[in-house]
């Protein structure tokens, strides 16, 4: 049987395979773009290195500004551990449980909304940081909110905090890069090369494929970036229980995250995959497949009830859950 240590390993290399997968688009990208819009493959090497250009800019303000930014967005405040029983509960339990999984403490922010969700951020263990909704942190007891904090750090252990913000900035690379070319593409750009180079017609079938990888190419980066996701919710779910020894904890904090009607006003697609359950759940149902941020809800306890021996959730009430 796998160890916790065998999956945290194949999930790096997963990991790592899946963000050389967005690099691979990228420079196929930039590749046939160069020769569609100037005709030979060596026109190709200035588009390669501008959208490499790109593609490394975004990456490195991720790395250094990208956890900032996602804080930012979410209207995360630095918590007060002063200012109320909660505060001080949390602040508690997050010192405790970073012990436990031999990190630094992260800074702890607060989200001020009455929903029920939670996220981390940052690159490494050094530079991380959890943060929680007012609404979690009233509603959840200390057992439950000690299996999400967990499940964060475990988030910030397995260094999957540094693979959602560099999968996010090339993503974002992605996007804008495509963008740009259809942009160029729209405003005559192949058209004033085959003016001046006599056009063709394997530049002209080159040409139209690149306006259609410029069209799909973000869908599939976009694809990438949700499977990271996913694949890494799981994982963070068996090893904060591996730090609580309490599977019971964040089993019932998902089944109260799953009864939660409200959607979290600030979150937004681009940070929608940060957090421990999908922000917006509501608009997103087990049709929308690959495209989900998250694995389903009852997938998730129904892993954590096996590890105490007890029976899976039947369908009758994964429709109440839902």
């Amino acid at each position: 049987m796998a160890t916790f240590y065998d999956l945290a390993a194949a999930n790096r290399r997963k990991s790592a395979l899946l963000v050389l997968l967005v690099l691979g688009i990228f420079a196929a990208l930039a590749t046939a773009a160069g020769v569609a819009f100037t005709g030979g493959i060596e026109g190709a090497l200035p588009y390669s290195l501008v959208a490499f250009g790109l593609g490394f800019v975004l990456t490195l303000g991720a790395w250094f500004g990208g956890d900032r930014a996602v804080l930012a967005a979410s209207g995360a405040k630095p918590l007060d551990p002063s200012a109320g029983a909660e505060e001080l509960q949390l602040d508690n339990i997050t010192a405790e449980l970073s012990i436990a999984a031999n990190i630094p403490k992260p800074k702890i922010y607060v989200i001020d909304d009455t929903a029920l969700n939670a996220f981390a951020t940052g690159r490494d263990p050094q530079h991380a940081s959890i943060a929680v909704t007012k609404g979690l942190m009233v509603k959840l007891d200390r057992e439950e909110m000690s299996g999400v904090i967990a499940h964060e750090l475990s988030h910030v252990r397995n260094f999957d905090i540094r693979y959602s913000l560099l999968v996010a900035a090339l993503v974002g690379s992605l996007a804008l890069l495509s963008d740009m070319l259809l942009r160029f593409a729209m405003f005559g750009g192949g058209r004033r090369r085959d003016n001046d180079k006599g056009g063709g017609g394997l530049q002209i079938i080159v040409f139209f494929l690149t306006i259609i990888l410029a069209i799909l190419a973000p869908i599939a980066a976009r694809m990438v970036q949700l499977a990271v996701s996913r694949q890494r919710e799981y994982l963070a779910d068996a090893s904060g229980v591996e730090l609580t020894r309490n599977p019971q904890g964040l089993e019932r904090a998902l089944a109260k995250l799953a009864g939660d009607k409200e959607v979290l006003e600030v979150a937004t697609k681009a940070t929608a995959h940060f957090y421990i359950v999908n922000p917006v759940k509501h608009f997103e149902t087990r049709a929308a497949g690959f495209m989900a941020t998250h694995p389903p809800l009852t997938d998730r306890i129904n892993r954590l009830r096996t590890l105490r021996g007890a029976q899976p959730l039947l369908a009758s009430e994964d429709r109440a859950r839902e």
